[in-house]
């Protein structure tokens, strides 16, 4: 029908970004209100997950605000999600703790207790157990809180329990299932003995659809708060956040791939093949279309390194004043190969490590280092954190033919040219590249409400800039990137003594 529109909302860590696009995916209205992450301890990572209801029900209300008459004629809901993060409900439905994030790392020890459970998890789950992953963290749970474990009926993803709040109904979808450790991702659905590895069965677990199909339908409650009353609006299964910014820009076919440069960073290539390098920590996950995996390397400090820096330098409101700095004195190929070495764990790693326990670090500082050079070198450290990612990649045989380029941080042509640059990978920026999850989450509620086809919804877009890598800036990072991996290893090995 003309005139309808389409709701994508992404569940991130930092914020809950909403897009409204009509059915030419003209961007009607935006929002994101913030999140805030709590860290109670060493290694823990949370969000109350009323947080995300709140969020939603903000952003919602700001586009309606914005644009009421297009938000009238909703016609679909796609959802996009920080991945692994579990949400445990009781039996009705109400949620028993803090949600723990993807980039919580208490549960590492419990990473060797579901291997030591179930031998061949790797084969059946199609990854190593790593404790950003959802399977450990319910072991954990069970453990250290087992009054909330026995209470414990319904797991649920982040962006599921938003499914949940909107629709009464309890539906995941392949792609963000892929993370838990309790999918067999070759074959598209739950396995049992994972399952029962964490005293769980699939009684406890969401039902699976693929992330183009209609999953549930907006409540009647919901309805008539968001002013739709009578209005039969259908939520598609969604995806994770790094496969629906892959949908977003069109990173849907063998060999299409995108770099993501957000709170975390990915490499994500896209099969028509399950592969899978367990031993190295290569992500095999389900594509959010039929059909399709993805080869992921995930580093889990990207974008948030550069907050960081900049808060402690206490100039997080001038980030972009810090990045032209950092630019201005990498010009000056001296300044690069005397600049300090950064390692970006800043809430530990995963690919290739798999080491939660990993810290940040700069090394080589001198008293004529300044704000330009620590910037520089975090922004660098990042790009040589995708390198690693980018060569295990290369050992399952999934390199990208194409990539582009995802995410806040992709704001900054300096630090794209720079990924290019150390990578040697030749990275594209599209329109819309911020909008990202969110939009691929838009394009999957409108094939689940049969607004179209995939070739036509799912277009990649025209690319803004290209960064082709630079031979001579390669040369110059070369041995800086061989450093940092003889830093992290010096580094791991006193920490292991």
């Amino acid at each position: 029908m003309a005139g309808e529109t389409f709701l994508g909302l992404d569940i991130g860590t930092s914020s809950i970004k909403a897009v409204l696009v009509d059915a030419s995916q003209r961007v009607v209205a935006e929002s994101a209100p913030p999140l805030n992450v709590s860290r109670p301890h060493p290694l823990w990572s949370e969000q109350d997950p009323h947080d995300w209801d709140r969020g939603v029900e903000d952003a919602v209300a700001a586009i309606r605000r914005e644009a009421s008459a297009e938000f009238s004629k909703l016609a679909g809901i796609g959802l996009s999600g920080q991945m692994h993060g579990a949400v445990l409900l009781d039996k009705d439905g109400r949620v028993l703790r803090p949600a723990i994030l993807w980039n919580d790392g208490r549960s590492f020890a419990e990473c060797a207790e579901l291997e030591r459970r179930v031998p061949d998890s790797r084969r059946r789950a199609g990854n190593i157990a790593m404790a950003g992953f959802t399977a450990p963290k319910l072991i954990w749970v069970a453990k250290h809180e087992p009054e909330v474990f026995a209470a414990t009926a319904r797991v649920l993803l982040p962006k599921d329990y938003v499914r949940f709040v909107l629709s009464g109904e309890a539906v995941s979808e392949m792609s963000d299932a892929s993370g838990t450790l309790w999918l067999n991702v070759a074959e598209r659905r739950w396995d049992a003995d994972l399952l029962a590895a964490c005293g769980l069965s699939e009684k406890a677990m969401p039902r699976l659809v693929e992330g183009s199909e209609s999953s549930a339908y907006l409540s009647p409650a919901t309805a008539s708060r968001w002013g739709l009353a009578g209005r039969r609006v259908p939520i598609a299964g969604g995806a994770g956040d790094n496969a629906a910014a892959a949908i977003g820009i069109g990173a849907v076919g063998a060999g299409q791939g995108l770099v993501s440069l957000g709170t975390s960073g990915v490499i994500f290539a896209v099969t028509d093949r399950f592969v899978s390098l367990p031993e190295r920590t290569l992500h095999a996950f389900c594509h959010a279309l039929p059909g399709r995996w993805h080869a992921m390397a995930v580093m889990l400090s990207a974008a948030s390194a550069l907050s960081w820096i900049a808060t402690i330098l206490k100039r997080q409101d001038d980030i972009a004043a810090l990045i032209q700095e950092a630019e201005a004195f990498a010009a000056k190929p001296e300044n690069v190969a005397n600049a300090p070495i950064f390692l970006p764990y800043l809430s530990g790693e995963r690919t290739p490590h798999n080491d939660p326990a990993a810290s940040g670090m700069f090394a080589g500082l001198r008293a004529e280092h300044g704000a330009e050079a620590l910037v520089f070198a975090v922004m660098e450290g990042v790009a040589f954190s995708f390198a690693d990612g980018l060569d295990v990649i290369d050992a399952a045989g999934a390199r990208p033919k194409s990539t582009l380029i995802v995410g806040g941080g992709a704001r900054s042509a300096f630090w794209a040219q720079t990924i290019a640059d150390v990578t040697s990978l030749t990275i594209d920026l599209p329109a819309g590249a911020e909008a990202g999850a969110s939009l691929g989450a838009a394009r999957l509620a409108m094939l689940a409400a049969g607004a179209g086809d995939e070739r036509t919804i799912c277009a990649a877009p025209e690319a803004q800039k290209r960064f082709e890598p630079r031979a001579e800036r390669a040369s110059l990072h070369a041995p800086r990137l061989r450093r940092y991996g003889e830093l992290y290893r010096a580094e791991t090995a006193t920490r292991r003594g």
